[in-house]
C-alpha cells in the first residue's frame, strides 16, 4: 500500500500558522482504517498487509515562510537569504536554525509520523486459519510505515549536497521517522533507486509540480537554486507585516497585523496584492492610513527589484518575469490599491493563462506517453483533482492525473470576480492511496480529501 501526501507547509509560525495536530491525528486514524480494509484480499480472505509506504512529496517542511532569515539586510557582513551562496557556512547555519524552529513548533505533529514509522500507532489483528481477522488475539501485528521525503520548491534546501546539509537532514530523519538516507532528499525519481522502484511497482509517476511553474523553478539551473518566487516571498511578503508593525503598531488594530501574516496562506500566491488591498481597505480606517500602508508595500517592492539576485535574473533582450514584475511595480506605485487588482489579474492571466490545473503538463510526461505509468501525480498547486487522461492504446488500462492537494490552512481566491477579490478561508487535508495487486478487494486506488472551516 502506497500513500502520497504533499504541501503540508509546516513552518515556525513567524508568518502563518501550520495545520494543527488534529489533522495528523485524523490522518493516523484514517491510515489505521485503510490498512485493515487493504488486508481484505481479492479472494475474499483476510491477510494482513506487509508493506506500507508513505511518500511526502514536497513542501512538507517550509523554511521559506520564516522571518528568521530577515535578521540581516543587504550590505551586512553576515547577510543570508535563501538565494545566497549555499557554500557559505552561514547558509547551512541559518537553515539549521530555521529547521530546528520548525521541528520544535510542530513537535507533537511530527511525533505522529514517527509513531507511524515505528509501528506504535498502526496495528492489525492476525489472520485465523479460515482467513478472518482474529480480533481477540493478544498479540497484534505492528505495521511500520516507511516514510520517504521528496523535496519541492519550499523545501528544496534539503536537496543540497554537503556534510553540513547531511546533518540537517539527519535531524529531520530523526524528528519525522524518515526512511531516507541523510545524503540527500530526492527531487526527481531517478535520484533515489528505492523510491523509483517503489513507484514503478505501483505504475505511478510523480513530481512535485513546481517543475512546470517558472515563477518557482528555473529549468536552466535546476532544483539546487533559489528562484524569483523565493525572493518575492521572502523580501516582500514575509517582510511586509514586520515593516507595517514596526512603523504603525500604535496606530493600527492588532487585526490588520495578524491578517498581514496570513498572506503566506493565500492561493494562488501571485494574487497576494489583492489580499493586501482588501485587508487594508477593511482595517486601515482612514484613506490617509491606506496610503501610508500602500507606501510601505511600494517601497518593499522597489527594494525587491533592486536586489542583486533579481537584477541578475533579468535577461537582456527578453521580456521575462523580472520585466513583468517591474512593469507591475511601476504601474502600481502610481495607482491605488483598487487599481492594483486589475493589474494583478492581468499578470495572472499573462503568466499562467488564468489556469490553476497542471493537467495539460501531465499529458506530456514521457512516463504517460510510453504507458510506463497508469497514474501521474503532481503536488504544488494545492488544488486537489482527478482527471482521466486516456485509455492506454496498448494495454487498454485507464490513465489518470491526480493532484495531491494540500494539508494547509489557507485562503483561496474566489473565481467569480477576481477584480472584486474575495478569499474563502478553510483548512484542507488530502491524500492519495494506491494498492498492490490483490489488496483491498482488488481496487487500484482511492483518494481522500477533507475540508473544514
Amino acid at each position: 500500500m502506497l500513500i502520497i501526501i504533499s504541501d503540508l507547509h509546516l513552518g515556525d509560525e513567524t508568518t502563518a500558522s501550520s495545520i494543527p495536530l488534529s489533522a495528523f491525528n485524523l490522518f493516523a486514524t484514517r491510515i489505521q482504517e485503510t490498512i485493515q480494509f487493504a488486508s481484505w484480499r481479492k479472494d475474499g480472505k483476510y491477510q494482513p498487509i506487509k508493506n506500507l509506504d508513505i511518500v511526502l512529496m514536497g513542501d512538507i517542511i517550509d523554511p521559506l515562510h520564516s522571518t528568521l532569515w530577515l535578521d540581516t539586510m543587504p550590505g551586512d557582513v553576515n547577510y543570508i537569504r535563501p538565494w545566497s551562496d549555499t557554500a557559505k557556512p552561514l547558509y547551512a547555519q541559518k537553515l539549521l536554525q530555521v529547521t530546528r524552529a520548525i521541528i520544535a513548533k510542530n513537535k507533537a505533529s511530527l511525533e505522529i509520523l514517527c509513531k507511524c514509522a515505528s509501528g506504535e500507532l498502526l496495528k492489525l489483528p492476525p489472520a485465523t486459519r479460515s482467513g478472518k481477522p482474529d480480533y481477540e488475539a493478544k498479540n497484534q501485528i505492528s505495521v511500520k510505515a516507511r516514510l520517504h521525503y521528496m523535496v519541492g520548491n519550499h523545501d528544496w534546501y534539503y536537496h543540497l549536497k554537503g556534510k553540513a546539509f547531511d546533518q540537517i537532514r539527519q535531524e529531520l530523519i530523526q524528528a519525522m521517522g524518515l526512511h531516507n538516507s541523510a545524503a540527500s532528499f530526492p527531487y526527481e525519481l531517478e535520484e533515489d533507486g528505492f523510491i523509483q522502484d517503489l513507484f514503478n511497482q505501483y505504475k505511478v509517476f510523480v513530481r512535485h509540480g513546481d517543475y512546470h511553474d517558472k515563477f518557482n523553478f528555473d529549468r536552466e539551473k535546476g532544483r539546487d537554486y533559489a528562484t524569483f518566487g523565493d525572493a518575492f516571498t521572502m523580501d516582500v511578503c514575509n517582510r511586509y507585516p514586520l515593516e507595517v508593525e514596526k512603523k504603525y503598531k500604535d496606530k493600527l488594530s492588532p487585526a490588520i497585523i495578524d491578517s498581514m501574516r496570513r498572506m503566506t496562506n493565500i492561493r494562488p500566491s501571485l494574487v497576494i496584492p489583492l489580499w493586501i488591498s482588501g485587508q487594508i481597505r477593511a482595517h486601515a480606517g482612514t484613506v490617509r492610513m491606506e496610503r501610508e500602508l500602500k507606501k510601505v508595500w511600494d517601497g518593499l517592492a522597489e527594494e525587491f527589484l533592486q536586489l542583486d539576485f533579481v537584477r541578475e535574473a533579468d535577461k537582456a533582450f527578453k521580456f521575462d518575469m523580472v520585466d513583468l514584475m517591474q512593469l507591475v511595480v511601476k504601474i502600481s506605485s502610481r495607482a491605488s490599491f483598487s487599481n492594483i487588482d486589475d493589474i494583478v489579474t492581468w499578470v495572472h492571466e499573462k503568466m499562467w493563462g488564468g489556469e490553476h490545473s497542471f493537467v495539460n503538463h501531465a499529458l506530456h510526461e514521457p512516463a504517460f506517453l510510453k504507458e510506463k505509468a497508469r497514474y501521474v501525480v503532481y503536488g504544488h498547486t494545492h488544488h486537489h483533482e482527478i482527471v482521466p487522461l486516456d485509455l492506454a492504446p496498448i494495454n487498454k488500462q485507464s490513465q489518470l492525473y491526480f493532484n495531491s492537494g494540500t494539508w494547509h490552512v489557507y485562503y483561496d481566491l474566489a473565481r467569480r470576480d477576481p477584480k472584486n477579490p474575495k478569499f474563502v478561508p478553510y483548512q484542507a487535508l488530502t491524500y492519495l492511496t494506491f494498492y498492490q495487486e490483490g489488496e483491498y478487494d482488488g481496487r487500484h486506488f482511492e483518494t481522500w480529501s477533507g475540508t473544514y472551516g
